[in-house]
């Protein structure tokens, strides 16, 4: 399918300039940014190294590992799931997946899995890095898990076992593994094959950009997208460039480029892969309340939070997205027709680029017609 393209001159000097400038000042090494807007791409800026050992530099077509902003494309899947009639927002899980309803997870449904209040937002303590390429293991793992809280009554991140539950429901109900899914129902009608994946092929691994850790994970820190989960599975370099990581299929976490995703979420906006009451449940709050992993004020719509990074908590938004461990940022909006994307190789602990280039984009875009 061919991309409509419609670039923005203002747009697209000023994103380039805030690239360049972070680049230059040392602050990130290598970044993707794509904006879309009603279909087309308006901004693709691209700055810095994808990998610093051999210089290679960043294009449009860099693949980076992003860690839970992949969580766009698993949402994404469940909502096709429920397009395509295999299963329904209020199906219980144990329907599809018999040893998930233990120690009282049977009331669990997909609409408490996309709103992370199914109560298993903790990868049980004995699954680590290594286990995380073994579907099996992790599942029966997750299905023996004792609830923190009866299933629908609170919200808290599934970091990882949030994927592994979409994975498992979606692999029940059709057969096929998430990444099959995302190629067949998005990457391929999409002409984006190449750009969006659970599950690298080997032959492309080399096209990857190579992850940084700007500073180190002390033992027990609490950072990024795995707070509950073992400490050596939170967001960092080794993690993300563990060719083990990146060729299984754990559709927690995604590899893509910039322009890819931004491309995805532009044809969920303008209703090529789900129609407008699905689009309604990715802006329509179906869960507000205290996040119990992290403790802040979170607004859920059905597999995506609610509001723009960096805005107040109570301000409200139809901006639905992702951010990943170590700083990439996805999101889009139906109100403004606004698809972002921002990708980058440097894992920093702040999200201070992803919210000075989105704030650009926003504010380019401007407000609702």
């Amino acid at each position: 399918m061919v991309r409509p393209v419609t670039i923005m001159p203002s747009l697209q000097y000023e994103i380039q300039g805030v690239l360049d400038d972070v680049v230059g000042t040392g602050a990130e090494t290598g970044l993707q940014v794509a904006v879309h807007h009603r279909g087309a791409l308006v901004a693709d800026a691209v700055a810095g190294v994808a990998d610093a050992r051999s210089g290679r530099t960043v294009t449009s077509r860099t693949p980076f590992f992003s860690f839970s902003a992949g969580k766009v494309m698993t949402s994404l899947i469940a909502h096709l799931l429920v397009r395509n009639g295999v299963v329904g927002y209020d199906t219980p899980v144990a329907d599809l997946w018999p040893e998930f309803g233990a120690h009282g997870k049977e009331t669990a449904t997909l609409r408490h899995v996309l709103t992370h209040s199914v109560g298993v937002p903790a990868m049980p303590r004995h699954i680590g890095p290594a286990d995380l390429a073994d579907r099996p293991r992790v599942c029966e793992a997750i299905a023996g898990a004792e609830p923190r809280w009866r299933p629908g009554t609170r919200t808290g991140y599934h970091s990882f076992t949030f994927g592994f539950l979409v994975g498992e429901i979606a692999r029940r109900a059709t057969g096929r593994p998430m990444h099959r899914l995302l190629r067949e129902w998005v990457g391929v009608p999409l002409g984006l094959e190449d750009e969006l994946y659970f599950a690298v092929p080997r032959t492309d691994l080399a096209r990857l950009a190579r992850l940084e850790d700007a500073t180190p994970l002390t033992a027990g820190e609490p950072v990024g997208d795995a707070v509950l989960a073992p400490w050596e599975m939170r967001p960092s370099a080794a993690l993300g460039n563990s060719e083990t990581i990146l060729m299984a299929d754990i559709p927690s976490v995604g590899t893509f480029t910039a322009r890819g995703v931004a491309a995805m979420n532009a044809a969920v906006l303008d209703g090529r892969l789900i129609g407008p009451d699905q689009l309604a449940e990715l802006t329509t709050v179906a869960f507000e309340g205290t996040d119990q992993v992290f403790g802040n004020h979170v607004r859920m719509a059905l597999g995506c939070p609610l509001g723009r990074v960096g805005a107040p908590p109570d301000e409200a938004s139809t901006t639905f997205g992702w951010i990943g461990g170590g700083g990439s940022y996805v999101c889009a909006d139906p109100a403004t027709g606004l698809s972002f994307a921002m990708t980058k190789t440097r894992l920093t602990p702040h999200l201070d680029t992803a919210r000075r280039l989105a704030d650009i984009a926003a504010a380019r875009i401007g407000p609702p017609v």
